[in-house]
């Protein structure tokens, strides 16, 4: 037999070509069975043609594709905003004046001008950046004495809750007068004709 023959024997039976496709125009057995029409049979063979291969090339890329790292839960919470501003600045005066150190030194030993102007201001950033970091302690105290957890009786963030709590209600209280006013003028007035 003949390749022709064999191909028209393929095509007569619907056998699909390379590539999963039916030939047009001829009814699939197969189809015909199911209820399905052979159009919509070839259909769904690429179809899952396509979600094996986009399924493999999902599998493939988790392999390949893995994350430069994974998020971790932190182990200390965040520093709240006041504290975090002075303990910054007290970094940045830390570093300045230990800059200004190394400076001083360097011109001291190469016998410079500047080293005594330079010593003069590292004694003074000396003094600032002791008073930054003191700056985040009390800094520190504060916020937990008015925020923080209240343990003790002589606490002042006990007191300000009070008291916002009191200024909350009476905002409330004026809310509602007005509204009660509001309704009964609107109710109360007369038509005069």
């Amino acid at each position: 037999m003949g390749s022709d023959t064999l191909m028209g024997t393929a095509e007569r039976r619907g056998t699909p070509r390379a590539g999963g496709a039916h030939v047009p125009g001829h009814r699939n057995r197969e189809a015909d069975d199911r209820g399905f029409p052979a159009e919509e049979v070839g259909t769904r063979a690429r179809e899952r043609e396509v979600l094996a291969h986009e399924r493999g090339h999902s599998v493939r890329e988790q392999q390949y594709n893995r994350p430069l790292w994974v998020e971790e839960p932190a182990r200390r919470r965040r520093l709240p905003d006041p504290v975090r501003t002075s303990a910054v600045r007290a970094v940045l005066l830390i570093a300045v004046t230990l800059i200004q150190a190394m400076v001083a030194f360097l011109c001291t030993m190469a016998g410079s001008w500047l080293a005594f102007p330079m010593v003069i201001s590292g004694v003074v950033s000396t003094i600032a950046a002791t008073w930054g970091a003191l700056d985040v302690w009390v800094t520190r105290q504060v916020w937990n004495q008015r925020n923080g957890v209240v343990s003790m009786p002589s606490s002042t963030a006990r007191a300000l809750r009070r008291e916002r709590r009191r200024v909350r209600r009476q905002a409330r209280a004026a809310v509602r007068s007005q509204e009660r006013i509001r309704r009964r003028g609107g109710a109360g007035q007369l038509s005069h004709s």
